[in-house]
């Protein structure tokens, strides 16, 4: 899909990736508008993860290119590609939960103004990466947690928190993989009202195995299928799409 003003931030071309004797991604191919919210759905073993490594690069291709802002980036680091501005989230949190809350947003701010992750003790007194830092925070609604130990806090704030420390990093594009895993229902509530809320300039895209947060959420989607893509298009559309239904939603 491309937008009006900027075309594809995000595009993938005819991906495919092998593990052994498996086919887990099949010339996988689709564009992710500028500012839009994607959804990437489909059952287990669809090849949903391996697509989200492939694109920030913890999977390597066996075939085709990815493109950030029409940049090809397949053999870029993790690390290079988020310094460009593609940051995701993991299904299990990855926070540090000895540090408080702020300092797990400090590490964030830390990269976004270039500085190594060790200098984190430093950064306690760093004006500007602590300004960063609350910044977030506010956004989000979380300030009041800051001077708390992660492992204090809620299951569902830590999801929320996990979003804030990948703001920081100042991404273009942002993937959440199953931002709602293991959420109760108020803390899904909570976590979809954080996503409407990004601003209208950052891409989001989105793995998430309930089906009514990506339609509440996602603009568009693509739907893989033993890693093949059987759509891709307006949301709407992809709901009321028969294949869809029947392989995914199992209806007919």
């Amino acid at each position: 899909m491309l937008d009006a003003n900027g075309g594809s931030i995000l595009t993938v071309s005819d991906v495919s990736v092998h593990f052994g004797g498996l086919l887990a991604l099949d010339r996988v191919t689709f564009n992710v508008a500028r500012g839009s919210r994607h959804g990437i759905l489909g059952p287990n073993g669809a090849g949903k993860t391996t697509l989200f490594n492939v694109i920030t690069g913890f999977v390597s291709t066996q075939a085709g290119i990815v493109r950030l802002n029409r940049n090809d980036i397949s053999a870029l680091s993790p690390h290079r590609r988020a310094r460009l501005g593609l940051v995701r989230t993991f299904q299990i949190t990855t926070l540090f939960k000895d540090l408080t809350v702020l300092e797990n947003v400090l590490l964030g701010a830390l990269v976004r103004l270039g500085h190594h992750r060790n200098a984190l003790r430093a950064a306690r007194e760093d004006s500007q990466a602590i300004a960063l830092a609350y910044e977030q925070l506010e956004q989000l609604h979380l300030d009041h947690l800051a001077d708390m130990p992660v492992q204090q806090v809620s299951y569902g704030e830590q999801r929320q928190l996990e979003i804030a420390v990948s703001l920081a990093l100042d991404p273009q594009v942002l993937l959440l993989d199953e931002p709602t895993a293991g959420l109760s229902s108020a803390e899904t509530h909570a976590v979809i009202d954080l996503i409407r809320n990004l601003p209208q300039s950052l891409t989001v895209v989105i793995i998430e195995h309930d089906l009514e947060v990506v339609f509440q959420l996602a603009d568009h989607l693509t739907v893989l299928h033993y890693g093949r893509r059987i759509a891709d298009g307006l949301t709407q559309e992809v709901r009321e799409d028969p294949v869809v239904r029947e392989v995914y939603l199992g209806t007919d």
